[in-house]
């Protein structure tokens, strides 16, 4: 799961995937940018260089879930195109899917529940992703939602028939 600013839909989506999922009888769980920041990855801040650890080390637990049969679904701010590739090398290929979970900006901050945007634009939030710290959208993403058109269950069915076109999940 992809990659955008807060705000966007990705741990909503995330979630939700992970429903269908389980209804399906498919083994899955979500690796969040919050639960993951408040436990494994608390040591890390937001430079770049702890954005970098922090995508490495979820993708190191993806590829521990990956080889336990398990889809691990992440939902992650990595907003460095280097980090993601890194963390797809780790996934045998055709099995890493990278979902671009698109949302103009003003959307975002419109349902910013956290008041994130407003406090990074006070200069009280250094390095924000969107802000004041940069965004590398994917060039080739295997997956674009747009949830500021698309419903939450239309956007979960279209990963949905991602994995199913690829074999990944039962039809």
């Amino acid at each position: 799961m992809d990659t955008r600013p807060p705000s966007c839909g990705k741990s909503t989506l995330a979630h939700a995937l992970e429903r269908d999922l389980f209804e399906r009888g498919c083994t899955s769980l979500v690796l969040d940018g919050d639960n993951i920041r408040h436990g494994l990855n608390k040591n890390l801040g937001f430079s770049p260089e702890d954005r970098e650890e922090n995508i490495r080390r979820i993708g190191e637990v993806a590829k521990l879930f990956f080889q336990a049969g398990a889809i691990a679904i992440t939902a992650f701010i990595s907003p460095y195109r280097s980090d993601r590739d890194k963390a797809r090398a780790l996934i045998p290929k055709g099995r890493f899917f990278e979902v671009f979970v698109e949302c103009p900006p003003e959307i975002c901050e419109q349902r910013d529940p956290k008041g994130l945007y407003k406090k990074a634009r006070a200069g009280e939030i250094p390095e924000f992703t969107g802000v004041t710290a940069p965004y590398e959208p994917p060039l080739s993403p295997e997956l674009i939602v747009r949830t500021d058109v698309e419903t939450l269950e239309e956007s979960a069915e279209r990963v949905v028939d991602l994995l199913v076109r690829h074999g990944i999940i039962p039809a």
